[in-house]
């Protein structure tokens, strides 16, 4: 970028805030009618009030309001001027500012509940002029109409609008939102009719008012200048800006197929980061295998390397859900985080929530058919993992009481009947999920974060247990007892200026953090009860 650019957009910078504040503040502020819709419901919604009963009891015309409903509206002058009668948009001879449409209800009454002057009592005698409601029947929709106020700075005024259902409405939706039309002019200026181009309906302020559509542009011009104005500093004057410390070699990661897809962002990430570093991490054939697989890998190739106690492999990371078997003494653990696991049932099965009694006796056979706990009329089908998976072994240890399930009945899910009990076993979770969402009444378990991105999501209910959520939060806050700390091997220590060493740091406290978080999963060293990251 050259040097003359960088100054006009600074001078841009500059000249766009100055322009807005104007414009904001010394424009369209000085004149502006605002509402906010401050309560719209039905009177059945109100089931905790001891009044529920009388407000859906209420009359018109020796008739019961059907499914009556009540909205609030206010109505105030959000501006810095005045509001006269005049100001209204409106044809000099109506007599009405501002309309209110409530589609597929008619109005019942309206009420003024509350003014801000004595003063502005005039505009709502019974019979004043502007003042009343309507009901459109060929078009199923009630309006109600308020005069031309005079408001003067701050001031405001609430309607309670009535209505109810029209009644050959035999619909339970819910209603739509009011529409809210109005308008105000200014005093004649030069810039008047520019003003009214960019400020001509009646402002919502359900929140904070922050300013007009042209003031929007002119903020959304200054983001976008600051934007280019960043990236051409960060990226193409200076290169990209890597991780603390990338370091050139090549990574290997294997283990855990549930921690899998994080780890995997991260990986990528940290490539693209490190681009120029000669750092590669091979990725195209999955090396998440499951947490065995990959301690077994890894105290195989630091065997094959024979370094030396004092010594650890640079070049090579295993993943685990929780800790690894006994007969590895020279692969060393760190906790990273812990994954959320989940009970995933075919939504045929026609549970949501299941007691951990309930899931124990179906994974020890004694459950064979849904309706035996309150499902479907549906045979159970037991879609276990093989026994090397970390997130099998998570359950056994976590959910089951650490009662292995049965052996499978047949050796290919394919061959599953689905009028009579079975189980199977699978290898990956991917085919969990899969198997699991083809297979009426099956039930498999995976890491949670994953299910709704699975391509078959939409065919998957994650269990509750106890009704507690599998989430993160579920964990900490509930005790939801499905999860486990994940941990990153290494065979000896990572030697310091080590690849390993350099991904593990990025992973546990640069922007491989942010990615686990969006994966899910629980940080370690954010963990408020540290039994989050202990091991079985």
């Amino acid at each position: 970028m050259s040097e003359q650019v960088e100054q006009w957009i600074a001078i841009t910078s500059l000249v766009i805030p100055l322009f807005a504040f104007l414009w904001e503040f010394a424009v369209v502020g000085r004149k502006r009618l605002g509402y906010r819709v401050q309560m719209d419901t039905v009177a059945a919604n109100q089931t905790q009030s001891a009044h529920a009963e009388i407000l859906e009891q209420l009359e018109r015309d020796g008739h019961q309001l059907k499914d009556p409903s009540f909205v609030l509206l206010r109505i105030e002058n959000a501006g810095s001027a005045p509001i006269e009668p005049g100001d209204y948009l409106t044809d000099e001879n109506d007599p009405s500012g501002i309309w209110a449409t409530f589609r597929r209800r008619q109005v019942a009454g309206i009420v003024v509940t509350e003014l801000s002057q004595r003063e502005l009592r005039r505009f709502f005698r019974q019979g004043a002029a502007g003042y009343g409601f309507r009901n459109n029947e060929a078009r199923r929709e009630g309006v109600i109409e308020l005069p031309k106020v005079k408001l003067p700075r701050g001031a405001e005024y609430k309607i309670l609008v009535i209505l109810e259902r029209w009644p050959d409405d035999t619909s339970d939706e819910d209603f739509p939102k009011p529409d809210i039309v109005g308008a105000v002019g200014t005093d004649r200026r030069w810039f008047d009719p520019l003003v009214k181009y960019f400020r001509f309906k009646l402002t919502r302020t359900e929140s904070h008012l922050f300013a007009s559509r042209p003031a929007w542009f002119a903020i959304g011009f200054l983001a976008l200048a600051v934007l280019v104005q960043s990236v051409f500093t960060l990226f193409l004057r200076d290169e990209r800006r890597p991780p603390l410390d990338c370091v050139s070699g090549t990574l290997y990661l294997h283990g855990s197929t549930a921690f899998g897809p994080a780890v995997r962002a991260a990986a990528e990430d940290y490539l693209d980061r490190c681009e120029g570093a000669e750092v590669a991490i091979p990725l195209k054939d999955d090396p998440f295998k499951g947490s065995t697989d990959g301690v077994t890998a890894l105290d195989r190739a630091g065997r094959d390397a024979d370094v030396t106690v004092s010594e650890g492999l640079p070049d090579r990371i295993a993943f685990t859900d929780g800790l690894a078997s006994d007969g590895h003494p020279r692969l060393i653990p760190k906790p990273i985080a812990f994954s959320v696991f989940t009970l995933v049932v075919n939504k045929g099965a026609g549970v949501e929530n299941l007691r951990l009694a309930q899931i124990r006796d179906i994974f020890a056979g004694r459950v064979r058919n849904w309706s035996e706990v309150g499902g479907n009329d549906v045979p159970v089908h037991l879609i276990n993992r093989d026994p090397g998976s970390g997130t099998r072994s998570t359950l056994v240890a976590k959910v089951l009481e650490g009662r292995e399930p049965p052996q499978f009945t047949v050796t290919d899910c394919a061959a599953l009947k689905s009028t009579r009990y079975g189980r199977c076993e699978v290898t990956g979770t991917d085919t969990m999920l899969d198997t699991t969402a083809a297979t009426p009444g099956a039930i498999g378990y995976s890491e949670a974060a994953g299910v709704a991105d699975h391509k078959a999501a939409d065919q998957l209910v994650k269990l509750r247990i106890d009704g507690r959520e599998p989430t993160a939060e579920g964990v900490e806050d509930t005790n939801y007892p499905y999860w486990q700390t994940e941990y990153a091997y290494t065979y000896g220590p990572a030697p310091a200026g080590s690849v390993a060493a350099a991904f593990l740091n990025f992973l546990t406290q640069q922007s491989g953090r942010d990615i686990l978080h969006e994966h899910g999963h629980g940080l370690c060293s954010e963990a408020e009860n540290s039994g989050e990251c202990r091991p079985i």
